[in-house]
């Protein structure tokens, strides 16, 4: 689909060059994870750093919180997904062009899940 949405456009172009939503973007793009997690699996960018940069991805809905759990002790936390697989862009024209690929795994689980609320 074309991206159509100028504040969209920005969004994922800024998502795309910064290097550290980027690597937030591939950890989630075909699992949900947690935010510790992420954290994990990206330990060379600090936590703060972590959780600011996926609450702006959450804010610009690049990712979705898929599954909220919680825990026997009553603990509460999120898992994260994104929701696009690919993303192109191009320059044409005076004009950038951004199509992007959804995400079809968490919409077939969302669309699962509203169709099993009858």
């Amino acid at each position: 689909m074309i991206i159509k949405s100028q504040r969209k456009k920005n969004a994922l172009l800024t998502a795309l060059a910064d290097e550290k939503m980027f690597k937030i973007m591939n950890s989630v793009m075909h699992n949900s994870k947690s935010f510790n997690d992420i954290t994990t699996e990206n330990s060379d960018i600090l936590l703060t750093t972590t959780f600011r940069k996926t609450k702006w991805l959450l804010n610009q809905e690049i990712l979705v919180v898929d599954k909220i759990i919680i825990t026997s002790e009553g603990k509460k936390f999120s898992l994260y997904h994104s929701t696009l697989k690919a993303i192109n862009v191009k320059y044409e024209n005076n004009d950038v062009i951004v199509e992007a690929e959804e995400n079809f795994d968490i919409a077939k689980k969302w669309i699962a899940k509203f169709f099993s609320l009858d």
